[in-house]
């Protein structure tokens, strides 16, 4: 007979175990959690959330990281301006990776006002093989249909320079495509400076992204031109 599981012990934040409220009140709290381990699915993944963000309030450290949530896996959405593409080697390997690892990175989102669910701001290819890939379609399942994400508070052009910093951080950033985000930027009348600084650039690369790419449109007002003659 398999035995009861039994809470685990937690560390008191002052004197002997259990002797300051906080750790009384931690201690009812696994006590509870353990005999409700067979509650429905959903009401366990409410009270992880509840937990998480009542935690990263407590501790008070301004990382997204920290407050991470699941959310049901169909409210996430991929972005249509990702830069960052994945060669099918690299796609089976992150495939094999997820099969056998488990989800060990949460998928980036910010909130979609207009449809109510979440982009996706890094992490997109993360949720095409939860989502979509058939041959890993346990990882969805042991999911229980979540997904862990953590939220970022961003407007659409910060949703894309946010994507973009995360891709080059990785190395694996696309100029073509790169050219393709700047281009979104300016129509958000963002200046060649801002483009610059958000994204990480000097003005010399900006100027080889407008080079390679032929974006003599959205460089039309030629902000650096003075200082590169």
């Amino acid at each position: 007979m398999a035995r009861k599981k039994q809470p685990a012990e937690v560390p008191a934040t002052g004197g002997a175990q259990g002797s300051d409220p906080i750790s009384v009140l931690m201690e009812q709290l696994q006590s509870a959690l353990v005999a409700a381990s067979g509650d429905a699915v959903e009401d366990r993944v409410a009270r992880y959330n509840a937990l998480v963000a009542l935690a990263a309030e407590h501790v008070n450290l301004p990382h997204p990281a920290l407050g991470m949530q699941l959310v049901p896996v169909d409210t996430v959405q991929g972005n249509d301006y990702n830069p960052n593409k994945v060669a099918p080697p690299e796609m089976r390997l992150l495939q094999l990776s997820i099969a056998k690892d488990g989800m060990t990175m949460p998928v980036v989102v910010a909130d979609d006002p207009e449809s109510g669910n979440y982009t996706v701001v890094d992490g997109f290819h993360r949720t095409h093989v939860v989502k979509t890939v058939k041959t890993v379609k346990t990882v969805r399942d042991s999911l229980a249909g979540y997904m862990p994400v953590v939220k970022l508070n961003k407007s659409i052009q910060d949703r894309i320079t946010s994507t973009v910093r995360h891709n080059m951080a990785r190395g694996t950033h696309q100029v073509e495509l790169s050219a393709k985000l700047v281009t979104a930027l300016k129509k958000h009348n963002w200046t060649n400076e801002r483009i610059g600084m958000e994204l990480g650039m000097d003005p010399d690369e900006v100027l080889r992204l407008k080079q390679i790419t032929g974006l003599a449109e959205a460089f039309a007002d030629k902000e650096f031109s003075r200082a590169w003659q």
